[in-house]
C-alpha cells in the first residue's frame, strides 16, 4: 500500500438540546474575517527585501555578495523558502545586518502586526484559531 493519507469524512452528530444559553459568537462567526498571522518567513523575507532597497542595490549584487543564488534569493524574499540559518546570515551580512538583527526585526514586526490584530480579551501571541475536525496521522 502506498505511504498516502486519507480523509474520512465524518457524519455531523445530531444537535444536542442546550440545557443553557449558548457562548456569544467569536469574530468570525459575528462577520469579521479571522486574522491569518504571518509566516516568520514572510516577514524576514519583507525585512530583507527592504533592506535591499533601502541600500538601492540589485538582487543580482546581494546573491553574489551572500553567495546564494539569485533566484534562491528572490524566493526568500517572496516568503516562499524557509532558508536555513547559514543562508539568512550570508544574505543578512550582504547587507551589512548580522543574523540577530535581522531576527530582531522580523521579532519586532511580528508583535507589531499580532498586537494590531489582537482583538478584546486576546493577547500578542493569541491566534483564535478554532479546531471544528479531528485529524488523524498513524
Amino acid at each position: 500500500m502506498p505511504n498516502e493519507a486519507r480523509v474520512v469524512p465524518m457524519r455531523p452528530r445530531a444537535p444536542r438540546p442546550q440545557a443553557r444559553p449558548a457562548a456569544p459568537p467569536t469574530a468570525p462567526e459575528q462577520g469579521r474575517p479571522a486574522v491569518r498571522e504571518p509566516l516568520w518567513r514572510d516577514l524576514v523575507g519583507d525585512i530583507l527585501r527592504r533592506e535591499r532597497l533601502a541600500q538601492e542595490r540589485t538582487l543580482k549584487e546581494v546573491a553574489e555578495t551572500a553567495r546564494i543564488s539569485m533566484p534562491y534569493l528572490s524566493e526568500v524574499e517572496r516568503g516562499r523558502k524557509e532558508a536555513s540559518s547559514e543562508v539568512l546570515a550570508a544574505a543578512a551580512g550582504a547587507l551589512g545586518l548580522g543574523l540577530g538583527a535581522l531576527l530582531a526585526r522580523a521579532q519586532e514586526e511580528l508583535v507589531r502586526l499580532a498586537s494590531r490584530h489582537a482583538g478584546p480579551g486576546r493577547g500578542p501571541g493569541a491566534s483564535g484559531a478554532r479546531y471544528d475536525g479531528m485529524c488523524l496521522a498513524a
